[in-house]
C-alpha cells in the first residue's frame, strides 16, 4: 500500500509520552499512511520507544536519528524522506483524534486549491479545556498565528515554500511556515471537529516563549515577508505587534 499521508513526528526527550501520541495515530480511521519519527538528539529512552514502533510496525514506520537541532530541521528531514502526497506533522507528545486524517484527506482530495487544512482543538496536560483560536485570514497571519504545527498540507507546497526555517531553534517557526506557504495564495480549511490535541507541560520550548525569542522572530519575518506585510498590514511588523497596522497608517502619513 503506498501512503497518501505521511505523519512527521519530531522527537526530543518525549519518551514518556511519545506512545500516546503514537496510539494516536496507529487508531487513525484512514489507513494509507507511513509515519516517521525523528529522534532530534534525545538523551533519555525516546529513540529506543521509536525503534520499537519500527519492529512492530515495520511497513509504517520509518525512525530518523540527528544530532540536536531543533524540530525546524526534524520536521524538514522527514518531511524529505516521505512518501505520502500530504504531510501532517506531530509532535511527540500531542494527539489527533481517530477521524482527523480521513476527514482532511477528504477535503485535499476534492479540492486542489486548498493548501491548509486544521481544526478546532483542546489543550490538557497542565492545562485543559477548549483552545480558541483566532478566525483565519491573511491579514491575521500577519500579525499572529491561529493555525497550529500540526495541520494538513502538500509536499509540493512544502518544497516550494522552501521548508521550516532551521534558524529558528527557538520556536515559531510553523508561523513563519504559514506566512513562506500562504502569502502566494492558496486556500484554508478549518473542520468543525476537534481533530487535534495539543499537551501543556511547564518548562516546553515550544509553550513558552520569551521576549527576546518574540523579538528574533519579527525580525526575521520582517527581513523575509516585508513585501506580504505591506500588502497585508500597511508595513512591517512592530514589537508590539497588534499596533503594527496602526503604527504603519500613522508612519504612512508622514512619508
Amino acid at each position: 500500500m503506498i501512503p497518501k499521508v505521511s505523519i512527521v513526528i519530531p522527537v526530543y526527550n518525549q519518551a514518556n509520552f511519545l506512545t500516546e501520541t503514537f496510539d494516536s495515530v496507529i487508531k487513525s480511521t484512514f489507513k494509507e499512511i507511513e509515519i516517521i519519527i525523528v529522534d532530534d538528539g534525545s538523551v533519555d529512552d525516546s529513540a529506543k520507544i521509536a525503534l520499537q514502533f519500527m519492529q512492530n510496525y515495520p511497513e509504517k514506520v520509518t525512525v530518523i536519528n540527528q544530532e540536536n537541532a531543533g524540530p525546524a530541521k526534524a520536521r524538514n528531514e522527514g518531511i524529505k524522506k516521505a512518501i505520502g502526497k500530504y504531510i501532517l506533522p506531530l509532535d511527540g507528545d500531542d494527539l489527533i483524534s481517530s477521524t482527523y486524517i480521513e476527514n482532511a484527506v477528504k477535503v485535499l482530495d476534492q479540492n486542489p486549491a486548498v493548501k491548509v487544512i486544521y481544526s478546532e482543538a483542546e489543550k490538557f496536560g497542565d492545562k485543559v479545556g477548549k483552545w480558541k483560536l483566532k478566525p483565519f485570514s491573511l491579514k491575521a497571519l500577519a500579525l499572529d498565528n491561529m493555525i497550529f504545527v500540526s495541520a494538513f498540507f502538500r509536499k509540493k507546497d512544502w518544497e516550494l515554500a522552501g521548508g521550516y526555517d532551521e534558524r529558528m531553534t527557538w520556536g515559531w517557526e510553523d508561523w513563519e511556515f504559514w506566512i513562506n506557504m500562504l502569502k502566494s495564495g492558496g486556500k484554508v480549511v478549518k473542520l468543525s471537529e476537534t481533530g487535534f490535541y495539543y499537551r501543556i507541560r511547564k518548562n516546553s520550548r515550544r509553550k513558552s516563549t520569551n521576549q527576546e525569542s518574540k523579538q528574533k522572530t519579527i525580525d526575521l519575518i520582517n527581513s523575509k515577508h516585508l513585501e506580504f506585510l505591506k500588502s497585508q498590514i500597511k508595513g512591517p511588523l512592530h514589537y508590539q505587534r497588534s499596533l503594527s497596522p496602526l503604527i504603519n497608517f500613522i508612519q504612512g502619513l508622514f512619508r
